[in-house]
């Protein structure tokens, strides 16, 4: 069985380092992800679910941070928000903490933390590439836009509607997001495996 780097210190002071280090790195992330969330562009009337940069955020925490980490971190945004922390993006419906996740947006939301880890999952499993990369991207999106236009349905009662609000806006801007975020973690490895 593989030991996980904090096991390999050998002495308390390097294992409560390392140990800093990996909260530091799951508290970073979730911060990351709540500035991606303010950077948006409305689309109401047409849909309750604004364009936002926080998926490719998701995305990346996933690739770049792998399964757990990416979990644990997008769990730790999802608890920011519950208490009310200025962390998801307000230009949607108005709604805040709590509310904010059991609204129409709430499916996107909720699925986060497991995007992040369908993600990381994908791409710390084989060779890294681009294209793995990639392709861990748009599997986590089918994830995410599953739970997104789920929780939609149970709002409107209808599927159609559900994909005219929470999908087909979105779909040109996912596949751009995808394709940077995978640019992005594959840079990032390829240059932490040269140093």
């Amino acid at each position: 069985m593989a030991k996980s780097a904090i096991q390999i210190l050998s002495t308390p002071q390097e294992r409560a380092l390392e140990a800093s280090r990996q909260v530091a790195l799951v508290v970073g992330a979730s911060l990351v992800i709540a500035l991606c969330a303010h950077i948006t562009i409305p689309l109401m009337p047409l849909t309750p679910v604004p364009l936002t940069v926080q998926n490719m955020g998701v995305l990346l925490v996933g690739l770049m941070l792998g399964s757990r980490r990416g979990f644990a971190a997008l769990a730790l945004y999802l608890m920011e928000g519950a208490v009310g922390l200025p962390v998801f993006s307000t230009s949607s419906v108005g709604l805040h903490g709590i509310a904010q996740i059991l609204g129409p947006t709430g499916g996107f939301l909720m699925a986060y933390p497991f995007v992040a880890f369908l993600a990381g999952y994908i791409f710390e499993r084989g060779t890294k590439s681009f294209l793995r990369a990639a392709i861990a991207g748009f599997l986590a999106e089918i994830l995410l836009f599953a739970g997104g236009l789920t929780w939609l349905y149970v709002y409107t009662h209808s599927l159609a509607k559900a994909a005219y609000l929470g999908l087909y806006w979105f779909l040109a801007a996912e596949v751009i997001k995808v394709m940077l975020a995978a640019g992005i973690a594959n840079r990032w490895r390829r240059n932490a495996v040269k140093q």
